[in-house]
């Protein structure tokens, strides 16, 4: 429920006249052909006690009061009861001083009167703030024995207690019977609805432009074939975005106040202000798991692509809504900027060594590490075409140098993992990277080369993709060479089902240092020279 919360936060904020980046291209001609109530919904939230104790409640409530979404309503189910018992165990929260701080409307009613409940929902459809109906209602209601306690919270009441809610409700209709009177009334809205909806599709369902992502795609790649740059795939990224937030007019972007760190808003971007919902761009604070909870709604909600930028490391923070933007399926993109030990002096609080292994490991969610400004951009296409898979692009603070530096018109990181150097035809060493490191690999390989070991090299930028491939191209990746070694700023673990017995994995499994990000990187033995010794130690040289 408290996901729910947060997912709902913002939808309101792209909804309605002048609206969050509408899918559609000239929004000022499409409301004069449309007309302007052609999305005028509210949104509803059903809220109890325990979920307004969750952190991410105080996140999305003082957003959504700073931002002055009116149109959110959410119905209190304030009863004072959690599993463990009495509310006052834990809180003693004064909720309308709270709700009033962050600049929402607060009314009080009893959730058991049907007149209260009506009048407050007809009040809200004036509101100029977002609202909250704290509905006072008692638990189990109308149980003689559990009505008000905690027992009727967490398990059935029983064929002997239902029996006597139904003698004191005096409610005579079977299980799972609905009295004809009420069926008929869900009913006659369920049919006002489909008419509604059939109106509203061919009123504007239809009217979303379609683009073309391998054309801009196609161009933006031989735009960076003709000016090699070595810069940090986080710039790479901005690059990408000031071109996408121009032709997809349904790409939503924003940042938990790191927009300057991990490049997210560009100069096309237009910032969504309290009460003026027309720009692309929300600056969601210090609220990580609001941020990603609200992109869930956003994606929810309609066509919209939304994407928010944090740090790799605060995912942890993350996780929940990522989790679920991952089981619902839903098109949402994460950008990771700062993705390992080579942030540097921001040290191990900041650095990240286990945050790439644990998003891995979540059903349904593409992980991208891009090795440089190219695949940077083929991840970027990837995570916009896979319309039911959540995406997070790592992407890194320090310079990289190019690795792709010869036009292919065909997206190389959609096999997940690719050959992108190679000494020589006979070869007796795989080695495989992600990212910053994919350059590290490509050092080791040209410096065994001179030694006349020759080898492969594989840029591995999506796992998940890669475990996808037909099984003879994965042999023909990972099979070639007896001996395999694996290098990655980060957890070493991941990488042994690909490396096998033989392999060596080299990374970061104790966490970082704060120094320049060179001399971490010597600190934890990631150099080519010492790489090579240990290697050549496996292949018996």
């Amino acid at each position: 429920m408290v996901t729910a919360i947060s997912s709902a936060i913002l939808i309101r904020c792209c909804r309605g006249v002048g609206g969050l980046a509408q899918p559609y291209p000239n929004p000022k001609n499409e409301k004069k052909k449309l007309g302007k109530k052609i999305i005028n919904h509210k949104t509803y939230v059903l809220a109890g006690d325990g979920c307004l104790m969750e952190g991410i409640s105080h996140e999305a409530m003082s957003l959504a009061g700073h931002l002055k979404l009116k149109n959110l309503i959410m119905l209190f189910d304030n009863n004072s009861i959690s599993i463990d018992g009495p509310t006052n165990l834990a809180v003693s929260d004064n909720f309308k001083k709270r709700f009033e701080s962050y600049g929402w409307d607060y009314i009080d009613i009893n959730g058991h009167n049907e007149k209260q409940i009506f009048n407050a929902l007809k009040k809200v459809q004036k509101a100029k703030k977002p609202t909250v109906i704290s509905c006072k209602t008692i638990i189990g209601f109308g149980s003689p024995n559990k009505s008000a306690k905690a027992t009727a919270h967490g398990s059935p009441l029983g064929e002997d207690e239902v029996s006597l809610v139904r003698k004191k409700l005096k409610w005579e209709h079977l299980p799972f019977q609905i009295p004809k009177e009420i069926l008929n009334e869900w009913r006659n809205i369920g049919s006002r609805g489909i008419k509604e909806s059939e109106k509203w599709q061919k009123n504007y369902g239809k009217k979303i432009e379609k683009n073309n992502l391998d054309n801009i795609f196609k161009t933006e790649k031989q735009n960076i074939i003709k000016n090699l740059e070595t810069i940090a795939t986080r710039k790479s990224s901005e690059k990408i975005l000031s071109v996408l937030i121009e032709k997809l007019p349904n790409l939503i972007g924003g940042s938990a106040d790191l927009s300057g760190s991990n490049n997210t808003k560009t100069k096309n971007h237009n910032i969504i202000k309290p009460g003026n919902f027309k720009g692309n761009y929300i600056h969601y604070g210090v609220r990580e798991h609001a941020m990603c909870g609200i992109m869930n709604g956003l994606a929810l909600h309609s066509d919209l692509i939304p994407y928010g930028g944090t740090f790799l490391i605060f995912t942890d923070y993350c996780k929940p809504s990522i989790r679920l933007a991952a089981l619902m399926k839903q098109r949402v993109i994460y950008v990771l900027s700062h993705d390992s030990i080579g942030l540097g002096e921001d040290g191990p609080t900041h650095q990240p060594i286990e945050q790439l292994a644990s998003l891995r490991s979540v059903p349904n969610l593409n992980v991208f590490r891009p090795a440089d400004s190219t695949e940077t951009f083929e991840c970027w296409q990837l995570a916009l075409q896979n319309s039911k898979t959540p995406s997070a692009i790592a992407l890194s603070r320090q310079k990289i140098n190019p690795i792709r530096k010869d036009f292919h018109e065909g997206n190389k990181c959609a096999n997940g993992a690719y050959e992108v150097l190679r000494t020589n035809q006979n070869i007796e060493l795989t080695i495989l990277a992600t990212g910053s490191e994919v350059s590290l690999a490509c050092e080791v390989s040209h410096k065994l080369a001179t030694e006349k070991i020759y080898t492969k090299v594989i840029s591995m930028p999506c796992h998940e993709i890669f475990e996808k491939q037909p099984n003879d191209y994965k042999i023909k990746i990972l099979n070639e060479t007896k001996i395999k070694i694996s290098i990655e700023a980060g957890i070493t673990e991941y990488w042994k089902k690909y490396i096998g017995e033989n392999g060596l994995a080299f990374g970061v499994d104790d966490f970082g240092k704060s120094a320049p990000y060179k001399k971490i990187y010597e600190h934890f033995n990631l150099t080519s020279n010492h790489i090579i010794k240990l290697t050549k130690n496996v292949l018996g040289k």
